[in-house]
Formats: C-alpha cells, sequence, structure tokens
C-alpha cells in the first residue's frame, strides 16, 4: 500500500495516465474472447444440425426403400425424425422420389432446412441434404 503512495509523491505523470488501463484491457480483451467462444459454440451448432439433418434423410431414405413401403413413407419417416431431434421448423421441406442410379433403383429423400443463426433460430431454406438407399426388391 505504500508503494503506491510513494509513486505518486514522486509525481511521476506516467502512473496517473495508466491508472484504468489494466481494466480497459480486460473488458476489451474479454469481449473479444467471448464473441469468439459465442462463435465457435454456433459454428457447432450448425454442424450438428447438419449431421442431424443428414442422419434423418438418410435413416428416412432406408425407411423408403423397405420392399412394404413407399418414397413417401420414407419421407414422413424422415419428418418424424427432424422434428424429434431438432423442430418442426426444420421439417417443412420433405421431398422424396425413387431414382435410378447405373441401373439401381435407390430412394431419395432431401431435405431442405434453415441455416441456423443465432441458436436454433434461423434463416431461409439455406441448408439442403440429401439421404439415399438401395430399393428392396429392385
Amino acid at each position: 500500500m505504500t508503494g503506491v503512495t510513494d509513486h505518486r509523491r514522486r509525481g511521476r505523470p506516467d502512473d496517473d495516465a495508466q491508472a484504468g488501463a489494466a481494466l480497459v484491457d480486460f473488458v476489451l480483451v474479454g469481449g473479444l474472447l467471448s464473441v469468439i467462444f459465442v462463435g465457435l459454440l454456433q459454428f457447432a451448432l450448425v454442424l450438428h444440425v447438419r449431421n442431424v439433418l443428414i442422419d434423418c434423410a438418410t435413416e428416412g431414405a432406408r425407411y423408403g426403400a423397405l420392399a412394404d413401403r413407399d418414397a413417401a413413407a420414407g419421407a414422413a419417416r424422415a419428418e418424424e425424425l427432424i422434428t424429434a431431434d431438432l423442430s418442426a421448423g426444420y421439417a417443412t421441406d420433405v421431398e422424396a422420389a425413387v431414382e435410378s442410379q447405373d441401373g439401381v433403383t435407390v430412394v431419395e429423400v432431401r431435405v431442405t432446412a434453415p441455416l441456423p443463426i443465432v441458436g436454433l433460430l434461423g434463416i431461409g431454406r439455406v441448408v439442403t441434404v440429401t439421404g439415399h438407399s438401395v430399393r428392396e426388391g429392385g
């Protein structure tokens, strides 16, 4: 405590000019680190949502490719899974079709969903993922 008063008694002008600098530095660096941390969390959430959508589209395609099912059942299954895993807002644009790729009949489920910007709140229909599965019985 006496060391602080001794410096002020000497009349050094640098001491008065630097008095609040540490607090300002802490606030600026802490704010920057907080923004970076929240940005990384949001990026991880975007990747998680994309991976969940891919998994749900693939599972819907597998379900729709069963011998006793059709492609529409696969789309409905994908919608159920997306609603259960994320929210109903992500399951509004799910399409299924039967296609032929290299002579093999496959079921394709395509999901178009919003890109989460703040938490799960998203904009537009930006993320499009597809799932494919070989149709049973031809």
